[in-house]
């Protein structure tokens, strides 16, 4: 089961319509620090491991 283009924008509109564009810009600023600050740790990790 595969969603097409129509099935997308539909759950795009229903999202935009329940949550607002500033409440979904927030929650994208979030997701994205929060990738940010994963992906640091994770070659904090790395580096960590070659060193010792």
């Amino acid at each position: 089961m595969s969603f097409g283009i129509t099935e997308l924008v539909i759950i795009l509109v229903i999202v935009l319509l329940l949550f607002g564009t500033t409440k979904l810009k927030s929650l994208g600023n979030d997701l994205g620090s929060a990738i940010k600050g994963f992906r640091t740790a994770v070659s904090d990790e790395k580096t960590a491991g070659t060193v010792g």
